[in-house]
């Protein structure tokens, strides 16, 4: 049994308290299978979180993929343009490489997506919905949210050139002041070029603050525009406790060719990455060939599992060692005793040391007896 990969209790809890909290906005439940046509994920590979995929020959000859992600499923399987606004979540298990491993595990993720007539009502009710599921896992948590609109603009006014904007976009999310510096350098661009860029570096903090902080910079129409639309977005925190759990980052970037408008991230105490990931994707609804708006987040339930207090310390309260073939009548009895008094037990003919126990123990003689407590 691969104990690393159970997903706990406390997970588990999560899951099901983000699928009622789904449920409660309208949100239906999309269902899928364990694989797709593997030409799927080739052709939106820097879409993936992880470029490994688990392929595989079907009997047809077509080449198919177990799934590493869910948002292109949907978006693939979506009904475009027909003015409707369609919400759907999931909870499904995908496939890939495990950023904290280096190898393919299977990786609960929830998350949940709005396409279609997608408009600024349904942008702040995905961000209210992703800040209630940070609140789910009942750790202080961070809701980081950015605008690649205000970006983009920003870097479009300082340099034509696709690969000087692509690199002063790195930079901004890297919060690297010097390489924002250093890029306008290398192009022959004068120094106050990089000005607006260093600036929205230095912004960060409650909607108040930070949209403040830029109300009297001088910005493109393009920058302007966009913080319209994110201070319109975080309205919706506007006299809720969920407010001081916002910041305005705008660290927080996508690939701009799959991503616009609204961006986000979610932190939860007691881990250096973000569990939580989404933003408006108009853009690779594009390249799928839809003329439908979109915007989702998922959640990382694997991520989750490694909270202090989330992963169990033990795998069972009792780990029983009998000898012989096992087939004492005495050591059934002896394993109901244990458990009818509440433990977990994990019977096994030797002892297994993969396996987490808090005490140790062996039947011998019809008899059970303690061989090595842990704390």
């Amino acid at each position: 049994m691969d104990f690393d990969n159970r997903i706990t209790d406390e997970t588990e809890a999560v899951a099901a308290a983000l699928r009622a909290l789904y449920d409660r906005f309208g949100y239906s439940r999309y269902r899928m299978g364990k694989f797709e046509e593997y030409d799927l994920y080739s052709r939106n590979k820097d879409f993936l979180v992880s470029e490994g995929v688990i392929t595989f020959t079907d009997t047809n000859g077509r080449l198919m993929a177990l799934k590493p992600d869910v948002t292109l499923s949907i978006i693939r399987n979506d009904r475009d343009g027909d003015g409707d606004v369609r919400k759907l979540y999931y909870n499904e298990n995908v496939y890939r490489v495990s950023a904290r491993t280096g190898v393919f595990r299977e990786i609960p993720q929830t998350g949940l997506e709005c396409l279609g007539a997608v408009d600024g009502y349904c942008v702040g009710e995905v961000l209210w919905l992703a800040a209630k599921s940070l609140e789910a896992a009942e750790r202080d948590f961070v809701l980081s949210v950015s605008h690649l609109g205000v970006l983009s603009a920003l870097a479009d006014a300082v340099s034509p050139r696709e690969e000087v904007r692509a690199a002063l976009i790195r930079c901004v999310g890297e919060k690297n002041l010097h390489g924002v510096a250093a890029v306008c350098a290398e192009a022959g661009l004068a120094p106050e070029a990089a000005a607006p860029l260093e600036k929205l570096i230095s912004v960060y903090g409650d909607p108040d603050s930070a949209l403040g902080a830029l109300s009297g910079e001088d910005l493109p129409a393009g920058a302007r525009a966009g913080l319209d639309e994110l201070r319109t977005a975080l309205s919706v925190f506007e006299g809720t406790p969920l407010k001081e759990k916002v910041r305005v980052d705008f660290s927080a970037v996508g690939d701009r060719n799959y991503y616009n408008g609204v961006v986000f991230r979610g932190f939860v105490e007691g881990l250096p990455e973000s569990v939580l990931s989404g933003g408006q994707y108009d853009g690779l609804m594009r390249k799928m060939g839809k003329k439908s708006r979109a915007i989702g987040f998922a959640v990382y339930m694997d991520l989750l599992e490694r909270l202090d207090g989330k992963l169990p310390a033990f795998d069972a309260d009792v780990m029983l060692v009998y000898g012989g073939a096992g087939s004492d009548p005495g050591l059934h009895r002896a394993v109901r005793a244990l458990t009818d008094g509440g433990r977990t037990v994990f019977v096994t003919a030797k002892p297994n040391e993969k396996v987490r126990c808090r005490t140790l123990c062996r039947y011998e003689n019809g008899e059970v007896r303690t061989v090595e407590e842990n704390a």
